[in-house]
């Protein structure tokens, strides 16, 4: 395992983060059996994965259960454990948000889950219209300041709305965002139109969810037939969406180079990813040992400069308007 240091802080982490969406039930693809979950996470900590990623909102709280009780007999100063808040976390008032009262709250609630006494990483799960901004910004610096929190992060927004946050943040003297979670991959990159450049100039972290585009740059798809009953895009539609020309000429290339390179098209994929200078550790989200280990094994793949041009050629990347694709 390779490690980094998050954005321009000097938290050391592995140049893969897992995932842990995955570990709970709700949903046919997740794992479902906590035995099975708790093995994924075994063999991650074997491998050096020493970054976990997961959110209250994961099964309801039951992901960050698992990842606490698999991670309870390791050593926790070598561990960076993050999950995320604002969702709802149940029906009524003050059960969703970026509040000071919900922040609270869920970083309460989220301690007692993964059995720790401070979270490494704690980051909004999305932009709050409903709160000010000062006030999540506050409430999340209170939290450093008493020791729950280490460090503060955000995920998926436009670029105008995190550089306010972070224009914010100094303006008030509190701790700004160190590290960024955005969709990023191969063919997702409209973040290289939107989030990237922001994160670039400021010395933010990168941390890309979605780094094999739902199972699409697994090349487990057929693009003349429709997706198995028991593949992800059968019941979810935003992985289905992938299923464009342009993304299809994306992944002849990768499936191209991968059969020259006696490697996966996941591990080609996951390689261009971790040649981007302003990625520090894409979050791969593996079911099994089996893909765990072939996601791992993509740190020793190379890619040539002309190999990473070919792979992006058919892209141009541009921030959709709202509301389209």
């Amino acid at each position: 395992m390779e490690y980094t240091t998050l954005g321009e802080t000097g938290l050391e982490v592995s140049r893969f983060c897992l995932g842990c969406m995955n570990f709970g039930s709700g949903e046919p693809w997740m794992i479902g059996d906590e035995a099975q979950s708790r093995e994924v996470i075994d063999r991650a900590l074997e491998l050096g994965i020493n970054f976990f990623d997961t959110a209250n909102v994961y099964s309801r709280g039951e992901s960050e259960e698992i990842v606490g009780r698999a991670l309870e007999p390791y050593e926790r100063d070598e561990l960076v454990i993050a999950t995320k808040v604002f969702g709802r976390m149940g029906d009524g008032p003050n059960r969703q948000g970026l509040s000071r009262k919900h922040v609270f709250d869920q970083c309460r609630a989220s301690l007692d889950r993964l059995g720790t006494d401070y979270i490494d990483l704690y980051q909004i799960h999305r932009w709050d219209e409903s709160t000010p901004l000062e006030e999540t910004l506050h409430a999340l610096d209170s939290l450093i300041g008493e020791g729950r929190v280490r460090y503060v992060g955000a995920s998926t927004m436009s670029a105008y709305q995190f550089t306010r946050a972070l224009y914010t943040a100094g303006v008030e003297n509190v701790e700004r965002f160190v590290c960024m979670q955005p969709e990023y991959n191969a063919v997702d990159r409209h973040e290289e139109a939107n989030l990237l450049p922001v994160c670039e100039g400021e010395g933010i972290g990168v941390i890309p969810w979605s780094p094999l585009a739902g199972g699409f740059l697994t090349g487990k798809y057929d693009r003349d037939a429709d997706p198995d009953g028991d593949l992800r895009a059968a019941a979810d539609e935003y992985t289905k969406r992938r299923f464009t020309d342009e993304n299809w000429a994306v992944l002849d290339v990768i499936e191209d180079l991968a059969a020259t390179k006696d490697a996966s098209p996941a591990q080609v994929s996951l390689a261009w990813l971790l040649h981007k200078d302003v990625v520090d550790a894409p979050i791969i989200g593996p079911r099994s040992i089996e893909h765990l280990e072939e996601n791992v094994a993509a740190i020793d793949l190379g890619l040539s400069d002309d190999e990473l041009e070919r792979i992006e050629e058919p892209k141009t990347p541009r921030w959709p308007a709202a509301g389209k694709d």
